[in-house]
């Protein structure tokens, strides 16, 4: 049981998720911070100065009753930057690459030979009878 969670562990797929989950959570604070800090400002600009930028405040004098469109419209910018990275710098080159490999400019992953399987079988029959 723990060896295959081993197995499973030290797989080259489940590292590069880990690190692509850390990757992606950094670059996703830096791009909240970019809209929070320069395009939240801007926007509002848009909005009154008694109201603190493109707010509503529906009830006067209590403040959760504050409708702020600035954040909702800086967290679709937000969305909307990570997905454009996302989209070009990871979706569009391997769709790139698996296009190559269709059309035979770029080899793909070697298969192993009937050997190989042969010899891999006969280690997991060996190890299962242990």
């Amino acid at each position: 049981m723990l060896t295959g969670f081993k197995d499973f562990i030290l797989r080259g797929n489940v590292v590069d998720l880990a690190v692509a989950v850390v990757i992606g959570t950094a670059f996703a604070t830096i791009v909240s911070a970019f809209t929070s800090g320069i395009i939240q400002p801007l926007i509002n600009v848009i909005g009154s100065p008694e109201a603190g930028g493109l707010r509503v405040q529906l009830v006067p004098g209590n403040d959760g009753t504050v409708v702020d469109f600035s954040a909702v419209i800086t967290a679709a910018i937000n969305f909307l930057i990570v997905a454009a990275v996302v989209y070009f710098v990871i979706v569009l080159p391997l769709n790139k690459l698996k296009e190559r490999r269709t059309r035979g400019e770029e080899p793909g992953p070697a298969e192993p030979t009937d050997v190989e399987l042969l010899a891999e079988i006969r280690d997991l029959l060996r190890a299962r009878e242990r």
